[in-house]
């Protein structure tokens, strides 16, 4: 990342030096906020960020990159195949066109929008007793007061802020956890098709034991 990203306009040369840190353990944190095993969409994937990260720093999890940028898109899949990723699949296109098609455990972003309109991309993703986990800036707050309007028109429960990485990265990575008000009324449609069973790019990940 610190060499073909820049090259490619992924990340500005400034990033390098604080690119461990500020990006790298300020994505694996959040995997505090993940249970084990579970199927994860990464909108907006960009670089990676979160959602590479996580694939590596978390086996468990089954990963689906979503960008529709092309160049981005192609950078990730030589990742996945550089690094044997067979956690993950990369899938090229917007959020919403996956709407009614597919749905996850978590839905997680990274500086993609705020959080109005991310819950209107995210939260039709998600299954019932699921939640989007999205990393947010100092100002989260903020972004949730703005969007309680959208959050009463999709039904959701009232978002949780998350403080992870404390005590390993500085600041502290923020994050808010949005999921469903009543998961009963959930309704997904017909065909679910976010299981690596039915992916041919994917494996189906084994949970980890707990210690």
């Amino acid at each position: 990342m610190a060499t073909d990203g820049v090259v490619r306009g992924l990340i500005g040369p400034r990033e390098v030096p604080r690119l461990w840190e500020r990006h790298l353990l300020n994505c694996a944190v959040l995997g505090e906020a993940i249970d084990e095993g579970v199927s994860v969409c990464d909108i907006g994937s960009g670089a990676g960020l979160p959602g590479l990260v996580l694939a590596i720093a978390r086996p468990d999890l089954q990963i689906t990159l979503v960008e529709p940028l092309l160049r981005r898109t192609t950078y990730l899949s030589e990742v996945v195949e550089e690094f044997e990723l067979d956690n993950v699949e990369v899938v090229r296109g917007r959020a919403d066109a996956l709407h009614g098609e597919r749905w996850f455990d978590t839905v997680t972003s990274r500086a993609v929008a705020p959080l109005g309109r991310l819950l209107g991309w995210s939260m039709p993703l998600v299954r019932p007793e699921g939640a989007l986990v999205a990393m947010k800036g100092s100002s989260v707050a903020d972004e949730i007061t703005e969007a309680a309007g959208v959050l009463r028109t999709l039904k959701c429960a009232a978002p949780e802020m998350l403080d992870l990485g404390v005590g390993i990265v500085d600041p502290h990575t923020y994050a808010v956890r949005v999921a469903w008000a009543d998961p009963a009324q959930v309704v997904l449609g017909a065909r679910d098709r976010s299981s690596s069973s039915k992916r041919g790019t994917g494996r189906k990940a084994k949970p980890r034991r707990r210690s």
